[in-house]
């Protein structure tokens, strides 16, 4: 389960008209252009989330709700406030683990799957998706909302995704919400909602200790 919670990470509240109707992209490059200015825009983000977990094995969702915050550039805190606390500081290439039993340091440098979790994070957040070659990806929109569809071809995230799914607001170029299917058929989302761009996040929010 932990391993999971960390997947969801990667790296963020849509109704279901939100993920309907959906085409190809109009202007592919337009897109491309306009969602890195965007990222490159963000200096930093702090939201609430809602986190849903839907497993093969139960008839019920596992609902999961706290808060994230991002700050260029690999830097991310997600605190899970209920069901129950749980802790994860993404600095660099280290990071912090916290619940009620454990408060631990890991680097990412000596484990493949924690560097693989900060890659797709720093992505996802900065919008660097697009270029990322562990996956395929094809754009999609509604009057919304753009739909990143990510199909994995690197071997080790095959291992753990069957795909991702990135909705990006077409206000502001933010992403919304991240839904991610498991090879096992689970799958888990992330909605990020009461976004606040660029304010001040002290580093002292991402600190290892």
């Amino acid at each position: 389960m932990r391993r999971w919670i960390l997947l969801c990470c990667c790296l963020v509240t849509l109704h279901a008209h939100g993920q309907q109707d959906f085409r190809p992209v109009a202007n592919l490059e337009l897109f491309k252009q306009q969602f890195a200015k965007a990222a490159q825009e963000t200096r930093t983000i702090k939201s609430n989330f809602v986190q849903e977990k839907n497993l093969s094995m139960l008839s019920e969702k596992i609902v999961s709700k706290g808060k994230f915050w991002f700050k260029k550039e690999n830097k991310v805190r997600m605190e899970y406030s209920s069901p129950s606390y749980y802790l994860m500081v993404i600095n660099g290439k280290d990071f912090r683990i916290k619940d009620s039993k454990t408060d631990r340091n890991i680097s990412a440098r000596s484990n493949k799957l924690f560097e693989q979790i900060s890659k797709i994070t720093a992505d996802c957040v900065q919008g660097n998706v697009l270029h990322n070659r562990d996956f395929t990806t094809k754009v999609n929109e509604n009057a919304a909302f753009y739909r990143l569809d990510m199909t994995p071809v690197a071997k080790n995230m095959k291992d753990f995704f069957s795909g991702i799914q990135l909705l990006v607001d077409k206000k502001d170029l933010s992403v919304v919400k991240i839904i991610m299917q498991e090879r096992s058929g689970d799958d888990t989302s992330i909605s990020f909602t009461g976004r606040e761009v660029n304010i001040n996040i002290p580093d002292e929010v991402f600190a290892l200790k």
